[in-house]
């Protein structure tokens, strides 16, 4: 994908290459939602470029139509391709370049930059963090990982179960190559598949507070994927076996994270 060099932080000069690369996933024509968030930028000491969003599917990647249905009880839309098909994009440019760390944010975000600022000069993997949610869209199981992180009562905690959206994300070398080997096949959108911990094994850690928010604007995916679950493939015996096996699976994970292990 191409960056819009008209759009890119000046940041502090520095005659070393930053830590951290930080991708904001726009689409190409967005004129309006860029602006806003490089107006909402523009203080940032941070280096940042927008990463022009995927609109199809590249030949890096596979879909399972039938495991969809199954998983979803309907199609995914063109926009849920879009979007898998963009963050998918951005793990493969991290292992194509060797990237040690990104930040990964969706154009739609307001940002607390100074907290960002001190992330993107964290080493994340020293600290076993290859993924680290910088917000979620539901509530699930959590347990506390760290606490004070970067500032004080900011939390690190790590989910088990759906906590869906991909607005805002760090991530490492390590944490891509994983999802890039979980994710190669569409079987599911891409924040179902990111949050299945117990099936790539990359833990599903989140911070709390959010540092960053989304704003309220109409969303580029679309809302056809709220329709209901309307397709046979979801409602077989084989597929609600399928269900509960994730649920003991994900159950059994939180046993042993509950016990320390």
């Amino acid at each position: 994908m191409v960056s819009d060099p008209d759009h890119v932080s000046r940041g502090k000069a520095s005659g070393t290459p930053p830590l951290t690369e930080l991708f904001v996933v726009s689409l190409a024509d967005a004129g309006e939602r860029r602006a806003a968030f490089a107006d909402r930028a523009r203080d940032t000491t941070l280096f940042w470029r927008f990463f022009d969003a995927c609109t199809g599917r590249p030949d890096s990647l596979a879909i399972d139509e039938a495991a969809v249905r199954r998983n979803k009880g309907r199609t995914l839309t063109r926009g849920e391709i879009g979007c898998y098909a963009s963050h998918f994009s951005i793990w493969e440019e991290m292992v194509a370049r060797d990237i040690t760390q990104a930040i990964v944010l969706e154009d739609d975000t307001i940002i607390d930059w100074a907290y960002i600022e001190r992330l993107a000069e964290t080493d994340l993997a020293a600290r076993g963090f290859d993924y680290l949610r910088l917000y979620a869209k539901r509530p699930t199981f959590q347990r506390i990982v760290a606490t004070d992180f970067l500032q004080h009562s900011r939390t690190v905690v790590e989910l088990i179960g759906p906590a869906y959206g991909t607005q805002g994300y760090a991530i490492t070398l390590a944490g891509a190559r994983a999802f890039i080997d979980e994710c190669r096949i569409i079987r599911r959108p891409i924040d179902d598949a990111m949050d299945r911990s117990w099936a790539h094994g990359v833990r599903n850690l989140a911070l709390f507070p959010a540092p960053i928010l989304e704003a309220t604007v109409p969303s580029a995916i679309g809302a056809a994927r709220f329709a209901g679950k309307n397709d046979p493939a979801f409602h077989t015996l084989r597929q609600r076996a399928w269900r509960q096996l994730e649920r003991t699976r994900m159950r059994m994970m939180k046993a042993r994270r509950f016990l320390g292990y």
